[in-house]
């Protein structure tokens, strides 16, 4: 595979997978402790990451599950977030600005925080109350957050009674690192077509819905904006019928993510009406991807992640094609702002 270093992704997405035991003991204590809600507070990137998993929570618990942003909370605060609350913070980096200035109100607050950090000698990785450590880097970083905070979410729901199935599914996570890596293999021979179909126009909109909404929202601003400078316009599915299809005609890209949880006919509404209106769709569907062994529950779970493992084979080939590499930045920490 073109760029990729195998060995490398099945440490780091292992690595993942083996921190579920102890966030499970985690979750166990808080809840055991009086915990009362559930806050993700990501910046960026590494915010949109977490809402598959709040949004598992949303539905299928009654714990409160929020999300809220850093850079808003330090000046307004939130009469939800007490010392009763576990507060989820995950950062690649360990230096997220955003998110090191709202550690010391948590602090203050005394909520439980737990941190979500690729490097330990860090302001996040020494400010948490319980620091989880997985290094990876911008390649990498989405399956690892992913699974990481559905294991959260999982392990809310199982200690409340809220899930009856949760080794198996727990189980079948285990096999993810393995079986993404497959699916990059048999991918891999597709990804330049759809590179140089993303690489041909530098206006895309990107749409999904459920919980692929996130991966449609994340790769359009931190992937297409931030690291090859194209433009999007990323929109949720149900939206996409309230302003944004105004903007269809047949020399406009739009980028389908199709999932396989409930929310899967948002996605079908969309792609049965686009092809009348524009020559340029692109799908990309996660029924597509053979996962030997995971059960149906379990693949709309993972949907989210299947997408993003896919999605780093066409970045791969976009950043060869574009002659642009991924890291190449004007603004994002190289000027002051």
């Amino acid at each position: 595979m073109l760029n990729f270093d195998e060995k490398r992704f099945l440490r780091i997405q292992g690595g993942a997978v083996a921190l579920r035991e102890r966030l499970d003991a985690v979750i166990s204590d808080c809840l055991a402790a009086g915990a009362e809600n559930i806050f993700f507070l990501g910046t960026g990137g590494a915010a949109i990451l977490m809402q598959p998993a709040m949004q598992l929570l949303q539905r299928n618990s009654r714990f409160p599950a929020i999300i809220d942003m850093p850079a808003e909370l330090v000046l307004t605060g939130s009469a939800q977030l007490t010392s009763k609350s576990i507060v989820v913070m995950p950062s690649l980096s360990g230096t997220t600005k955003e998110s090191v200035a709202l550690l010391e109100r948590l602090q203050e607050i005394g909520a439980t925080v737990i941190t979500l950090v690729g490097h330990v000698d860090t302001p996040l990785g020494k400010g948490g109350d319980h620091v989880f450590v997985n290094f990876a880097e911008d390649d990498t970083s989405c399956e690892s957050f992913y699974l990481q905070s559905l294991f959260i979410a999982l392990s809310v729901m199982r200690h409340r009674g809220e899930i009856a199935n949760y080794e198996e599914i727990t189980g079948e996570l285990a096999r993810m690192p393995e079986l993404l890596l497959e699916v990059k293999r048999a991918f891999e021979p597709q990804a330049e077509g759809y590179a140089r179909t993303f690489a041909s126009t530098e206006y895309h909109i990107v749409t999904g819905a459920g919980n692929v909404w996130p991966e449609a929202f994340y790769y359009g601003m931190c992937i297409l904006e931030e690291m090859q400078w194209i433009r999007t316009r990323p929109v949720h599915a149900s939206d996409f019928f309230h302003g944004t299809l105004e903007l269809i005609d047949k020399d406009v890209s739009l980028i389908l993510f199709k999932g396989e949880d409930a929310l899967r006919p948002l996605a079908e509404r969309v792609e049965n009406f686009a092809p009348n209106y524009t020559s340029k769709l692109t799908v990309l569907d996660t029924a597509a991807f053979e996962l030997p062994g995971i059960s149906k529950e379990v693949r709309a779970l993972v949907s989210p992640i299947v997408l993003a493992t896919v999605l780093e084979r066409i970045s791969a080939h976009l950043e060869v094609l574009r002659n642009h590499p991924l890291t190449t930045r004007r603004y994002y920490k190289r000027v002051a702002y």
